[in-house]
């Protein structure tokens, strides 16, 4: 008998699928709906605390605190957030929106009341929240937060 060398076997490439699986991490609880919004969230959520995650106890503190004064600096509805100089003169105090009460963004050269709150971790620096727009800017169009825009 001769023995002729045998061949491996063949073996079929490998396919990849059609729309690769991309693991990301963290991994996606069960019932989030990452797929539906487009895939994967592409920024990091936010460090600052707003309205909505700040705790019962800051909040509480917050509340209780004194009503300072102030002027708008400058606030970018699309970006969420700006700055308003204290009537002391001392450095500008962070505002987001959700701390904003009323119907009316913001514009440079309102006049603001607000109560301040630390910012975690090291609560070294402040936002302003309860912020509430006690004179409008004179001759300047306001927006409501529906789109409107009123005066000029």
């Amino acid at each position: 008998m001769t023995s002729e060398p045998t061949s491996p076997p063949v073996v079929p490439p490998l396919h990849s699928p059609k729309s690769p699986v991309w693991p990301t991490f963290p991994f996606h609880r069960e019932g989030s709906r990452v797929w539906e919004r487009g895939g994967a969230p592409r920024d990091l959520p936010s460090p600052l605390p707003t309205k909505r995650t700040r705790t019962y106890s800051a909040t509480a503190r917050a509340s209780a605190g004194p009503v300072f004064k102030g002027v708008c600096k400058q606030f970018s509805r699309s970006q969420g957030h700006g700055f308003i100089t204290p009537e002391n003169g001392s450095e500008d105090i962070f505002v987001h929106v959700s701390d904003i009460e009323g119907e009316y963004v913001p514009v440079e050269g309102d006049e603001v009341t607000y109560k301040m709150c630390p910012i975690p971790p090291k609560n070294q620096k402040f936002q302003a929240v309860e912020v509430v727009l006690t004179q409008l800017a004179p001759h300047t169009p306001h927006e409501t937060w529906s789109g409107q825009v009123v005066g000029s």
